[in-house]
């Protein structure tokens, strides 16, 4: 069964409110992160605050949120020698498929346990407690994470193995991120043959282009309120982590000999747009395309 005792290392934007909901539902929450103002907040949650990430490995569970597959291999080279016999390491970071078998396979041979767990949802499903993980490991690790991943997810579901967690993950973003290409170049030619935003929005919402990218996402104001683009594009879900999870969905079509051309097409657009617009919303796509119609209309 899983202790009430919980370590969580990173406490950025989704990180913070993930474990913020396990202090709700009760769990002890020893959390870590390397930003003084992120531990801060953290204790406002009511979590305890600790000042290395070898504390927060004293837990019998110890979930982790970082930005990278490095990192959590550095990280995980910092805990596991740290952590008791038997501690159960779930990793709900995005990174590559063969980081996260790699991390599962050292924390093995260090005699503990260990699930990637990545999550979709964004800052607002993180704060909710709505996400869904994607989970990857042994059948029985994943009986024991249950009740805390279920705590903050409102879905969560068992893949297979280790890395398959990942490979769902980033299997989802690639089509999402091909489908909001797609979706904002409909909209602007939309745009330039007269049809109204919200026009395209009924006909296409209930229609055979119906996409979720346009009906909970759709990436210009006005038909789905609580989108980025009424916000002036804040994520939200950025285009840096669009275009990070592109790339590894590029690398994994590559290593896999895939005919992947919209998959690696999209990573191109993503890693392109990522150099001025890293933090805005990743469905601030659709103003790059306008301003590239404008500007090759205006040339031609």
């Amino acid at each position: 069964m899983m202790s009430k005792r919980i370590g969580f290392l990173g406490l950025g934007h989704m990180g913070a409110p993930m474990a913020a909901n396990l202090v709700r539902a009760g769990y002890e929450v020893l959390a870590f992160d390397p930003v003084p103002a992120a531990r801060e907040q953290a204790e406002r949650d009511g979590a305890i605050a600790v000042g290395t990430a070898t504390e927060a490995a004293t837990a019998d569970t110890v979930i982790t949120m970082l930005p990278n597959g490095k990192l959590v291999l550095d990280v995980y080279a910092e805990l596991l020698p740290a952590a008791a016999p038997g501690t159960l390491f779930i990793d709900c970071s995005t990174i590559d498929v063969a980081d996260a078998k790699t991390a599962a396979e050292r924390a093995i041979a260090a005699g503990h346990r260990a699930l990637d767990a990545p999550v979709s949802g964004g800052v607002a499903g993180a704060a909710a407690g709505t996400l869904t993980f994607m989970v990857g490991g042994a059948a029985e690790d994943f009986a024991d994470a249950l009740p805390v991943l279920e705590v903050m997810g409102g879905k969560v579901v068992h893949c297979g193995g280790s890395g398959v967690g990942q490979a769902a993950k980033i299997c989802n973003n690639m089509l999402l991120g091909v489908s909001m290409i797609a979706l904002s170049e409909s909209l602007v030619l939309g745009e330039k043959l007269g049809l109204s935003h919200q026009s395209f929005f009924d006909v296409v919402s209930t229609a055979s282009g119906q996409s979720w990218a346009l009906t909970s996402y759709c990436p210009v104001p006005g038909p789905v309120p609580t989108s980025p683009a009424n916000n002036d594009y804040r994520p939200g879900f950025a285009t840096a982590l669009m275009a990070k999870d592109l790339g590894l969905a590029a690398n994994a079509l590559r290593e896999n000999h895939i005919d992947g051309q919209l998959g690696l097409l999209a990573a191109a657009i993503y890693d392109r747009f990522n150099q001025t617009d890293a933090g805005r919303d990743f469905s601030a796509i659709v103003t790059d395309i306008r301003d590239r119609s404008d500007q090759e209309g205006a040339e031609g």
